[in-house]
């Protein structure tokens, strides 16, 4: 079965050509990024504005470099959430089109469900219907599920204020980094004292044992960089920054991998897929092989070129869910992690 995916959830727009859900045959990758840097940060209008402007393009760029025309193509897959409502209305306007004229099968996928499967695609190290945990950590989420094959998703536990991406983009901003956050962290954060500071994540009191909290480590940043600047009276030197970016770095990881591997003990499942843009953190990698390997649980990571948004992980879980009976299909930008389509 060969599937495009179609992914436009923010500021990527990302098309694919994959056949049972794990052969690439092609793979498009447009952004925005540079449009939104001098912003700090992305914009809803300028990421929307961008999808139009080269979906055409990079669509004919993909199916001539795959040397595949539209009469080959089974069915189509795009993501309808959640995201950034004008750029979601992008990709899903521009597949409900498709289909139409090309006269295909459509297929609504759940973007958090995607970064999971892009874990899987690669190696394929269980089966598509064995029960997981899955870690989604990106810049607009964090959480935790538990998850009966690809289909069934069933939420542990999530972040009550920042994403940890969004964490990391806050952090580099008040130590006057770039954007995106976490690739600076990551770079400065190299050769920096990980304990030079501690920050502790707040205990959870109620509800949900593995939801994230990491407002108030954000906030201690911003008075240990405030304490650090009066003191000095100037910009932030070097060595500062590096002790800070690492310590903030571990604190953040450390959180994530010591709840994720929780849940996996108190459930007794062996199983741990992760995917979102985070996920290519490099200590974060580190830390979850690591602790996978002395806690025997098996654990999938993305290749990097899947870790960010992309067509690709769209197209290949696309392969298995069910088309829609019809083209009625809406964005839906808050989509939960539980939700599927019928």
């Amino acid at each position: 079965m060969l599937v495009l995916g179609i992914e436009t959830s923010c500021d990527e727009t990302g098309l694919a050509l994959v056949e049972d859900g794990r052969k690439i045959l092609g793979a498009q990758l447009a952004t925005s990024l540079k449009e939104h840097q001098r912003y700090g940060g992305v914009v809803p209008e300028i990421a929307s504005r961008a999808h139009v402007e080269v979906m055409t393009a990079e669509l004919e760029n993909l199916l001539q470099g795959a040397g595949i025309t539209p009469s080959q193509i089974d069915r189509i897959a795009v993501t309808h959430g959640p995201g950034l409502p004008g750029s979601l209305v992008i990709g899903v306007a521009a597949a409900k089109a498709l289909a139409l004229a090309w006269k295909k099968p459509l297929v609504a996928v759940n973007h958090l469900h995607a970064h999971l499967y892009a874990a899987l695609m690669e190696q394929m190290p269980w089966s598509v219907e064995d029960p997981m945990v899955g870690l989604i950590i990106s810049g607009g989420h964090t959480a935790i599920v538990r998850a009966e094959g690809i289909r069934a998703f069933h939420l542990m536990g999530q972040t009550r204020d920042d994403a940890v991406g969004e964490a990391f983009d806050k952090v580099a901003k008040l130590m006057g980094l770039g954007f995106p956050g976490g690739p600076e962290i990551q770079r400065v954060a190299e050769g920096g004292n990980r304990r030079a500071f501690r920050f502790l994540p707040p205990k959870i009191k109620t509800g949900s044992p593995y939801d994230f909290s990491l407002s108030g480590v954000k906030t201690a940043v911003l008075y240990k960089v405030r304490d650090h600047q009066k003191t000095n009276a100037g910009p932030l030197d070097a060595s500062f920054t590096s002790d800070m970016a690492a310590s903030f770095q571990e604190s953040v990881v450390e959180e994530v991998v010591q709840k994720t591997v929780l849940a996996c003990a108190e459930t007794g499942i062996r199983r741990l897929a992760v995917g979102g843009g985070v996920v290519a953190n490099r200590r974060l990698r580190e830390r979850l092989t690591e602790v996978c390997r002395e806690e025997k649980i098996a654990l999938a990571v993305p290749p990097l070129s899947l870790c960010t948004d992309n067509g690709t992980m769209v197209a290949g879980l696309g392969c298995y869910l069910p088309p829609l009976s019809s083209m009625e299909l809406n964005s839906i930008p808050d989509l939960r992690v539980e939700e599927e389509i019928k």
